[in-house]
């Protein structure tokens, strides 16, 4: 049958496929809408499951603050200029006003929901993945609620943050915030928040580099004292190296592997683990300072940290939780 271009222009905008998909899938329908409409959607299926294994490192981050509620979502793709094109934009805003209207738990449930013709989150990426041939995904997706709530998306859309808070803030505070949770990406609130999991890790790794450090000034001292430069001996590519230029004689270089074992051995034994905790309790203590938002120097004025900023605004406003996405950490 004949298929005009209004009924192929009319295909077009109900789905956004390419011309030429509409009118080949019109013509599949023998000009049935609800078939060729199918039809565009089931390609949308094939191209998404030949492109499944594919990575989408880039996208859009995109917030949305409803009262006590929001919601941070990001829509995937696999290149810069996809993420940059006006139509994946646009989907990605309606996933966000679809996800804020019902406000679903996870991103499964998200994925139910209906975001236009009756047509659900997941059959919209997926219908676009058909149309422009490239992997969509819902990279991330997260609710937060709060008495009051900032947001923050930074101009490329590439990272983004919501931020709750015990009470209201003036506008510009709760921003400030949001972009210090962008910018900074805290690990938690403040110290007593970090899950004990991540506290005990880095207490672990504070532990076994402060063994390494004082083992290693051990070693250096004893070579020192043998007229052995440390830099000439740090690994035993450099033994052999510098032993080849001349830097080192075959006696120096047997007598540096020899200190470097026997020394390594005994030190290692024989630290006072005291010592050892403190240091590593001191490491600890810098990592909260480094890595909690409340911790952590202003953003816009670096002489205060974040908690003593908000005090300042207002003494019993606090930070209760936030959320933050990037696609690029």
């Amino acid at each position: 049958m004949e298929i005009k271009a209004t009924d192929v222009a009319k295909l077009r905008k109900m789905t956004g496929a390419g011309m030429m998909d509409c009118k080949k899938a019109l013509v599949e329908a023998d000009g049935d809408f609800e078939k060729a409409q199918e039809i565009i959607r089931e390609k949308g299926k094939l191209v998404a499951a030949k492109r499944a294994d594919r990575e989408t490192t880039e996208g859009a981050v995109v917030a949305r603050v409803n009262g006590n509620k929001a919601i941070l979502v990001s829509l995937g793709c696999e290149t810069d200029f996809v993420a940059n094109n006006a139509e994946f934009k646009e989907l990605a805003s309606k996933i966000a006003d679809a996800a804020i209207a019902a406000f679903p738990a996870d991103v499964e449930a998200l994925k139910n929901v209906n975001i236009e013709y009756e047509m659900s989150v997941e059959e919209a990426v997926t219908e676009q993945t058909g149309k422009c041939g490239e992997k969509h995904v819902i990279a991330y997706y997260a609710t937060l609620e709060a008495p009051y709530i900032g947001s923050y998306i930074h101009m490329n859309n590439k990272v983004g943050a919501i931020v709750g808070f015990n009470k209201e803030v003036p506008a510009d505070t709760a921003k400030y915030i949001a972009m210090q949770v962008t910018a900074m990406n805290p690990v938690a609130v403040n110290e007593e928040s970090v899950p004990a999991d991540v506290v005990a890790t880095e207490l672990s790794v504070a532990v076994e580099k402060t063994k390494e450090e004082q083992v290693k000034k051990a070693v250096e001292a004893a070579l020192k004292k043998a007229g052995i430069n440390p830099t000439h001996v740090d690994s035993e590519d450099h033994i052999n190296s510098n032993t080849a230029k001349g830097w080192l004689t075959q006696e120096q270089a047997d007598q540096a592997r020899e200190i470097i074992k026997t020394v390594s051995e005994e030190k290692a034994a024989n630290l006072p683990e005291a010592m050892i905790q403190n240091i590593a309790k001191g490491r600890l203590a810098k990592f909260f300072k480094e890595q909690t938002l409340e911790c952590q120097a202003f953003i816009m004025e670096d002489k205060v940290t974040v908690k003593d900023y908000l005090a300042g605004i207002d003494k019993d406003a606090k930070v209760v939780s936030f959320r933050r996405f990037a696609f690029a950490d």
